[in-house]
């Protein structure tokens, strides 16, 4: 009964999203439908309703030609070479800003200052009156990409957060500025980086990452000049008393790494994450990532709230193949042991994206004087084989992060 109510409400979402952005369309089909049943016993209540009729049949034929010529002139593909990094420098305000790109996982725009910045640096929070809304080309695209994003896979159109603005470094006091959006418009805008669209009639191809990801110079662009929703997202390791890592394994449902080991937990940053229980506004970025991240780390493993002694900020990044999304990661430290809390397991809708939940031992200050030396991570003798062979983009970056925090 579980599995079929979020199926259902799954294709609620998806057929709502749709119906909303095609709705000439559908009052086309209501002209139609008010014409046929208003056909009167009367000579002009017959005449009027057949050319209502008739006019409305002829609005809905060519708005239905015109919309299923716009679906069919293009071909819309997943791109599953890597992102070429090589051709799109950093943004020139990301100090000593690099790529790293981990085969089979994914390339993310790094930087040791802009992490140094946000675990020393106060970020207050501000957040935009209006909501997130699509630009009029991801508005024209998102009928054709919606339906490949969700192929195989149960989506939910939640509400999440996103971001215009990034946690540089700097003297004092600086605002970040977040917005309220919804899951589609994310994958509606950020996840159409992951596909390639050829004309049907020409064969020409266009990269939709040169358009949306770079400005006029060719580089990448900030978070403050982009047109996407720009999600955040947010992963941490968590830590037990005995020094054992929780690793949260990925099913098939993930869309983004799925059959891959996870952090402890990861997600995406909520609107509910802004508000205290009270229902006051958090100021800084740090007290709302850590709000998300301790949701989100509870919710994947099942570990009550009252277990977690603290949340520090450790990392920023950028994932290039999801449309250069920020990504934020954390180090949370537990105040129960592993013996205390083996056997728990994902909660609620978690279930289907989250498979089990393990321990692992790992050495984060060896790890991080390896890193300090030049040693790519994969690389590193001190990174578990596990980690190294099924670890996903956010846990790999996640514990180079923390890795170079320990040793700081």
């Amino acid at each position: 009964m579980f599995k079929l109510l979020r199926r259902t409400r799954s294709k609620a979402d998806y057929t709502w999203f749709l119906a909303v952005r095609e709705w000439p369309v559908l009052v086309s089909a209501l002209g139609v439908l008010l014409g046929a049943v208003t056909i009167l016993p009367s000579a002009v209540g017959v005449v009027i309703s057949v050319i209502a009729l008739l006019l409305g049949s002829a609005t809905f034929v060519r708005d239905l030609r015109n919309l299923r010529r716009r679906w069919s002139s293009h071909d819309f593909s997943l791109i599953a070479a890597p992102f070429p990094h090589e051709a799109f420098p950093p943004p020139a305000a990301y100090p000593d800003a690099e790529y790293c790109y981990l085969p089979n996982r994914g390339t993310a725009l790094i930087s040791d200052q802009i992490d140094d910045s946000l675990r020393k640096r106060r970020f207050t929070v501000r957040v935009a009156d209006e909501p997130y809304r699509l630009p009029p080309l991801l508005r024209a695209t998102a009928p054709h990409v919606l339906p490949i994003r969700a192929r195989g896979r149960l989506l939910f159109n939640g509400p999440v957060v996103g971001m215009r603005t990034e946690p540089l470094p700097g003297v004092g006091e600086a605002e970040i500025q977040l917005h309220r959006a919804r899951y589609f418009d994310f994958q509606c805008s950020n996840e159409l980086c992951t596909m390639r669209i050829t004309n049907r009639e020409t064969g020409e191809d266009l990269d939709p990452r040169r358009r949306l990801l770079t400005d006029t110079s060719g580089r990448i662009v900030t978070l403050a000049a982009s047109v996407l929703s720009d999600v955040v997202g947010i992963s941490t390791l968590a830590f037990t008393t005995d020094g054992l890592l929780l690793l949260v394994g990925q099913s098939d449902r993930n869309t983004a790494s799925p059959l891959l080991q996870a952090p402890s937990g990861s997600g995406s940053l909520e609107p509910r994450d802004l508000t205290d229980a009270d229902g006051e506004a958090r100021e800084t970025l740090a007290d709302v990532l850590r709000a998300g991240m301790e949701r989100e780390f509870c919710e994947e493993t099942g570990v009550r709230p009252d277990a977690i002694a603290g949340t520090e900020m450790t990392g920023f990044a950028r994932w290039m193949e999801r449309g250069a999304k920020p990504e934020f990661f954390g180090l949370t430290e537990l105040s129960v042991s592993s013996t205390e809390i083996r056997g728990t397991a994902p909660r609620g809708a978690e279930r289907l994206y989250s498979s089990d939940v393990t321990f692992l031992e790992i050495d984060l200050a060896a790890l991080g004087a390896e890193l300090r030396t030049g040693t790519p991570i994969l690389e590193a003798p001190s990174l578990p084989t596990v980690i190294r062979e099924v670890g996903s983009l956010p846990l790999l970056l996640g514990i180079r992060a923390a890795a170079h925090h320990r040793t700081a």
